[in-house]
Order: C-alpha cells, then sequence, then structure tokens
C-alpha cells in the first residue's frame, strides 16, 4: 500500500492531485502539510480540507507550515488559480479543524515512526520541505522516496523566462533541499517533475467531459465558446467543483496563448509518486540560481558530470499523457460516482 505524505499549495492542478491520490483505493495520505504559494497558507488549508470533506474523506490531518519563502517575500498567483486557489469553484466551509502540529513537525514525526515506507510529493515551493531538512537532515534517507514537481530544464520557464513557478516562490528552499540529496544513492534521489514534461499533460473539455461520464453525470461541456465564469451545472458535486475549478485555469491559459487548455503538472506527478503512470528519468547535478536578479529561480542541471559533482535528482525526461489522463479519469470518475450517489442518498426524503 504506498504510502503518501503531500505538501502543496492548492491551486487547481493541486486539487486535481489530492482528488487523485484519495480516490485509489489501495494508498494511504498520511497527512497534507501546506505552504504558501498559488495562495496563502491558510488558505491553502482551507482548500484541502474542504476538498476532503467533499470526496468523504475528512479524517486526513491537515496541517499549516511555512507562511513566507525563507529570504524573499511572499508571491501568490490569485490570477492563475483565482481568488481562493480553486478557480471558480465554492466550497462550504469544512467542519473539520486545521490541525495543531507545524507542518515541519508533521514531516519530522511522521516520517522517523515509519522509516523507508513514507513517499513525499510536493507540489508547491519547497519551504516546508527545507525547514524540515533543517530540523531532521536525515529526512532523505528516512524517506521511501521523494517526488517534486518543480524546475525547467532547458526549457521555457512559466514565471520567467527561465524559471518555474514553484521554485521561483522559493528558490533559496529548492536549493537547500537539492544540496541535501547529493551524493546519495540513485534511489534516494528525488524524482523532478518539471515544466517539460508536465506541460505535456493537457487538460482538455473532452477530458473534462469524460470525466463527467466516468462518473455517471450528465454532459459536462466546458467549452471556448461559452462565457467565462459560466458555472456548472451538474448535479455531481465533485464534477461541478473540478469542472468550475478547471474553466478557470482554461481561460487563465487562454488569456497567455497557450490555448484553451490546463496544465495538469500536478496531478502527473501523484500518478508518477505511487507508480500509476510510466516516466523515463535520467540523473543528474541540479543547481538552483538564487544570486542574479534576472536568472533568480532558475534550474540547471548537469546531465553529463561536466561539473564533477554528484548526482542530486531524477528528472523526469519522458511519459505518456494519454495514459495518464486515462488513469486520472478513470479513477477520479469512480470516486465521483460514489460522491453522486452519496449526494443523491441524502437528498432523499
Amino acid at each position: 500500500m504506498p504510502s503518501i505524505l503531500m505538501d502543496v499549495d492548492t491551486g487547481i492542478d493541486d486539487a486535481l492531485a489530492l482528488v487523485y491520490l484519495v480516490s485509489r483505493p489501495e494508498v494511504r495520505v498520511e497527512a497534507i502539510t501546506c505552504t504558501a504559494g498559488n495562495v496563502g497558507a491558510r488558505q491553502v488549508a482551507l482548500n484541502n480540507l474542504a476538498l476532503l470533506e467533499l470526496c468523504g474523506r475528512s479524517g486526513i490531518e491537515v496541517a499549516v507550515g511555512a507562511e513566507v519563502p525563507l529570504e524573499i517575500p511572499l508571491v501568490t498567483t490569485e490570477e492563475t488559480h483565482g481568488p481562493q486557489g480553486i478557480g471558480y469553484a465554492e466550497l462550504p466551509p469544512p467542519k473539520q479543524e486545521i490541525s495543531p502540529r507545524h507542518a515541519v513537525d508533521v514531516w519530522v514525526e511522521t516520517v522517523r515512526a515509519r522509516p523507508g515506507e513514507v513517499t513525499g510529493l510536493i507540489t508547491g515551493p519547497l519551504t516546508n520541505f527545507a525547514l524540515a531538512l533543517r530540523a531532521e537532515p536525515d529526512l532523505p534517507k528516512l524517506l521511501k522516496g521523494l517526488v517534486i514537481m518543480g524546475g525547467c530544464f532547458n526549457y521555457q520557464g512559466n514565471t520567467t523566462p527561465t524559471a518555474e513557478w514553484n521554485v521561483s516562490v522559493d528558490p533559496h528552499a529548492a536549493s537547500e533541499v537539492f544540496a541535501a540529496y547529493s551524493g546519495l544513492p540513485e534511489e534516494k534521489l528525488p524524482v523532478v517533475c518539471a515544466l517539460e514534461t508536465t506541460e505535456r499533460i493537457e487538460m482538455r473539455p473532452e477530458h473534462l467531459q469524460k470525466l463527467s461520464e466516468a462518473a455517471g453525470a450528465g454532459p459536462e461541456l466546458v467549452l471556448p465558446d461559452q462565457p467565462e465564469g459560466q458555472r456548472s451545472r451538474s448535479d455531481n458535486p465533485l464534477v461541478a467543483c473540478l469542472s468550475d475549478a478547471i474553466r478557470f485555469y482554461m481561460e487563465f491559459h487562454r488569456l497567455y496563448d497557450q490555448g484553451y487548455i490546463a496544465h495538469m503538472h500536478d496531478a502527473f506527478a501523484a500518478a508518477a509518486a505511487i507508480g500509476r503512470t510510466p516516466y523515463g528519468a535520467r540523473t543528474a547535478t541540479v543547481h538552483v540560481e538564487t544570486q542574479s536578479p534576472r536568472l533568480v529561480g532558475t534550474t540547471v542541471a548537469d546531465f553529463r558530470g561536466i561539473w564533477k559533482e554528484p548526482a542530486n535528482a531524477r528528472i523526469v525526461t519522458s511519459n505518456d499523457p494519454a495514459q495518464c489522463f486515462d488513469e486520472l479519469i478513470s479513477s477520479v470518475g469512480a470516486l465521483a460516482a460514489a460522491v453522486g450517489k452519496r449526494t443523491l442518498s441524502q437528498r432523499e426524503p
């Protein structure tokens, strides 16, 4: 049974990643830690709690961690993910409280208690994990593995010409994390899902239609000729939530001439973390730029050993978008079907 400890800045694609993981019956989500990124850390936590309750999975610990990066001011991106981080979706306030534990304590205590069993999945800035490494430098050895969504290598950034969002929010944290993995055995090196492969995971209107069909719900049409901000009329609450969130994301991508699509970076990373989607990877030594004003947040990979420094990452170099979407749609669709049945039974007199 895969055991996952998530660190997120939810975030539309983080939301799909979370829903996907809880849709997998064999996956144990140990806890979810929250960092500032797409929106503030406390809003991230509220998003996660509300999504878990919608999916019928309340009871998973959700803890807040760093509310600002290590050394630079926080920049959030509501224009990309909406004022609350989940696009046009609106969820009721969660009943479950945010954990009293700090995210760093969750990381350290969970992994110490179950050495070699827990895989970390980080789909936001690396601030919490960097702080956890300061508290427990042996985390890389104690974890079963680590999967990171972040960076870009020989590929245009999505925040600056050379920098990816998660790394650019806290480049100093990313630098500390990669340094902590330097020279470890290959199987312990983090798997890095960077833009050159995550941007291949292009969610399109037909994927949302297939998701609705898999849930046994009516047609779910999110189309480029519809008015901006249109809301879902689906009677399935999970389909409606994801549709309203992803519509916002598609409109954002279109605004920046990328087409009426949504890059589901984090959902791919989640599927990779539990071994449900294939990928190829190459070891490399990663450097994160923290000094140059124009290049801050840039990730550079030495694949050929030119720096003569030990490898500190396994960078994903190939993936299978069609298989990944088949996996996401079938699994999330089955969960949505269960949510729909539960909702229907609650409405019946």
